[in-house]
């Protein structure tokens, strides 16, 4: 394992080297850049600039400072915000984060909880209802769920703010401030966990289903062993292996934002700012947020990997 794990860590280094060069030359190709964006700016102006962000030099000479810096841990300037990237990302990806991680949690208990119910009682009422349910919450827009969150939950009932983090004007701190930004959080949350839920939860089922027609399923009946041990302590441990891998990858899934989501409960996320600066052309921002997301893609299929090796000891690592 450690020889495995140690081998995988050194894959990092030239995976993360192609991400890099494939970053930088793939938004240097786009025409165009922040500078050029601004319709007020003189030509002379646009001059200076271009010197003082080094958009004169070459392209090549421009990805080696820039690798250069990511190495420190400097991830560039934002020209939209004149702020470091590191210092913008920092200020907007951690209110995505704790939106993301809750509708997780969500998502994967519930998705177990029906997919397993849904194997074991295949083809009932209870099966075919749920059948219908996710593959109407699967077609269903997330900006249709949003808005009809909003207009149920926010406008009928009154219920939950319709959007935004925090009440407008609010001073409010401590578990005041904790309890204002929950209740913010929960129609964003509630949209996210359904549009999660469905995918989720026929893949949970149709592993589950493969797994209770094992021989090891069979015999553990055949022994006398309760249903409810068979089901939940050796067929669904077993079902769940596969989806280590699956879990690793919500890691940068975490940190990405919900673009479409985000904007129409007007939160103040990740997504929205990455699709800001898409429009005012902020190169420096999209690259940074770019890398950081291919690093923790990398991180967390090293994790699951890892997590698979552990979690199944018929799994020999080499």
């Amino acid at each position: 394992m450690k020889s495995y794990a140690l081998k995988r860590l050194l894959y990092l280094i030239p995976t993360l080297f192609g991400a890099s060069v494939l970053i930088f030359f793939l938004y240097s190709l786009v025409p165009g850049n922040f500078v050029d964006a601004d319709p007020n700016l003189t030509l002379e102006r646009k001059a200076e600039l271009y010197a003082l962000y080094g958009f004169d030099q070459p392209a090549i000479k421009r990805y080696f400072i820039w690798i250069g810096n990511l190495l420190k841990g400097d991830l560039g300037y934002s020209l939209q915000f004149q702020r470091p990237v590191g210092e913008v990302l920092g200020n907007y990806m951690w209110s995505s984060f704790f939106v993301a991680l809750a509708s997780l949690i969500l998502t994967w208990i519930i998705a177990v909880i029906i997919g397993v119910v849904s194997a074991i009682r295949q083809y009932s009422l209870f099966d075919s209802l749920i059948t219908v349910l996710v593959f109407a919450a699967m077609a269903t827009p997330s900006f249709f769920l949003g808005l009809l969150a909003i207009k149920f939950f926010a406008v009928d009932l009154g219920w939950f703010p319709a959007g935004g983090m925090i009440t407008t004007g609010s001073n409010a701190t401590g578990w005041a401030y904790v309890i204002d930004v929950a209740q913010h959080m929960v129609l964003p949350v509630l949209v996210l966990t359904m549009l999660g839920i469905g995918g989720l939860a026929r893949y949970f089922r149709t592993n589950m289903l493969e797994v209770i027609k094992q021989d090891f399923v069979r015999t553990a009946r055949a022994k006398g062993l309760k249903e409810k041990v068979v089901v939940y302590k050796h067929a669904l441990r077993n079902a769940l292996l596969p989806a280590i891998t699956l879990f690793g990858f919500e890691l940068p899934a975490l940190f990405s934002g919900a673009i479409i989501t985000e904007q129409i409960f007007n939160w103040p996320g990740i997504g929205a700012i990455y699709m800001q600066a898409f429009t005012v052309r902020d190169y420096p921002l999209l690259m940074g947020f770019t890398m950081f997301i291919a690093l923790l893609t990398v991180i967390s299929n090293l994790i699951a990997d890892l997590l698979y090796g552990v979690a199944d000891p018929r799994v020999r690592l080499k």
